[in-house]
């Protein structure tokens, strides 16, 4: 009868101690649980920065003006935007210059090219080298993302076509400005603007909608 005690107390010191190993395991692998999840959520957040940085790969190393003019200017769907937006009253006094696009209801102010605020990170950058609107034949580059992220200023810019307005205000002064070209250069780091030089010109550049090795150039000219 002792022998059998023995081993009762021996069977129950067995069984507790795979319970207690049980547990452990158990716990263990709780934490190798959320461990993983905390390197999921961090990749994914490093191949987001990745994203961001490579969208940023198309700002212009090299910018060169040329009169050459693209006789077969590729001209891209008109869609309409149905999208909901908000409204909400913006200071645009603090801007250099203030963008506007009715036909896809865009108005964004852009900031001098010194400022720490011209950044395509954040809002329609100016390209250093650019000249303001009331220089004569000069031209004005602005440039900002596509997409769908909330900088995407110019997400709806490929429904442009030649012909149509855009007006820039700078130093209490509306210019108005019409797309005479639009055509489509490789995301290499250089953009070669085709331009008349001997008219104002405003220059717009963005992704290709639809197309990662792509840049898309709008020229407009000084009408009014």
């Amino acid at each position: 009868m002792q022998m059998l005690n023995q081993l009762n107390k021996n069977n129950n010191k067995f069984k507790k101690s795979h319970a207690l190993l049980f547990d452990s395991f158990l716990i263990f692998f709780g934490f190798i649980s959320v461990f993983w999840n905390y390197l999921l959520a961090m990749r994914d957040q490093v191949y987001s920065d990745m994203k961001i940085a490579m969208m940023d790969d198309f700002i212009p190393a090299q910018i060169s003006s040329s009169n050459e003019v693209i006789q077969d200017t590729p001209v891209p769907e008109n869609v309409s935007n149905e999208e909901n937006t908000v409204s909400y009253v913006v200071d645009y006094s603090k801007y250099l210059g203030v963008l506007e696009i009715p036909k896809i209801g865009l108005k964004r102010g852009f900031y001098n090219i010194d400022s720490r605020y011209n950044d395509i990170r954040y809002n329609v950058a100016m390209v250093r080298g650019s000249v303001l609107p009331d220089v004569d034949k000069g031209n004005l580059i602005l440039m900002a993302h596509s997409g769908n992220a909330y900088y995407s200023y110019f997400a709806y810019l490929y429904q442009l076509n030649v012909g149509d307005m855009v007006f820039v205000t700078y130093a209490g002064q509306k210019y108005i400005y019409q797309v005479v070209n639009i055509y489509d250069v490789p995301k290499n780091g250089v953009v070669v603007i085709h331009r008349n030089i001997e008219r104002t010109s405003l220059t717009m550049v963005t992704c290709t909608r639809g197309n990662d090795f792509s840049q898309t150039v709008y020229i407009a000219e000084l009408v009014g």
